[in-house]
């Protein structure tokens, strides 16, 4: 069953169980694959690849990431506390989260592959590891980890 199909079954799960955070946050993952799948059709694709639908996902997810930090900064933890649902709800569609563990492991497999050594090479590191690690991992704690591993 497409990521598609799956949206469409929940909306009326949701619908049936009266669940509005649910509803409104499926409804938000519908929508943003719709104007995915219509930005795409100029050319020639007319479904979404599963790598498209993680980018969605993952781009909606660190969205609701940001708003969280920026309520909590404002004190509103009421809103905070709504994003935070809803980002739940959002990481049931992702694929599971890699530890913190797993994340180094692969990090430091990549930095022996490109050959990497200093913070100047954190760029060879960056596209490789975010590819490799996309909706598997957040990219500030990617970003974090190879900043230390090569000492930046």
């Amino acid at each position: 069953m497409s990521l598609k199909d799956q949206i469409g079954e929940d909306i009326k799960t949701a619908m049936k169980a009266k669940d509005k955070i649910r509803l409104e946050t499926v409804r938000s993952i519908k929508k943003a694959i719709l104007e995915k799948e219509v930005s795409v059709r100029p050319s020639g694709q007319t479904e979404l690849t599963e790598a498209q639908e993680i980018e969605i996902l993952v781009q909606l997810a660190k969205q609701r990431r940001d708003s969280i930090a920026q309520y909590e900064q404002a004190g509103r933890t009421e809103l905070a506390a709504q994003e935070s649902q809803e980002l739940t709800i959002l990481e049931e569609y992702l694929p599971k989260q890699l530890s913190d563990a797993e994340v180094e492991q692969a990090i430091a497999e990549i930095i022996a592959q490109v050959g990497a050594t200093s913070a100047k090479d954190m760029g060879k590191v960056m596209g490789p590891a975010m590819q490799q690690l996309k909706g598997k991992a957040d990219g500030q704690k990617v970003q974090a980890i190879v900043k230390a591993k090569l000492g930046g």
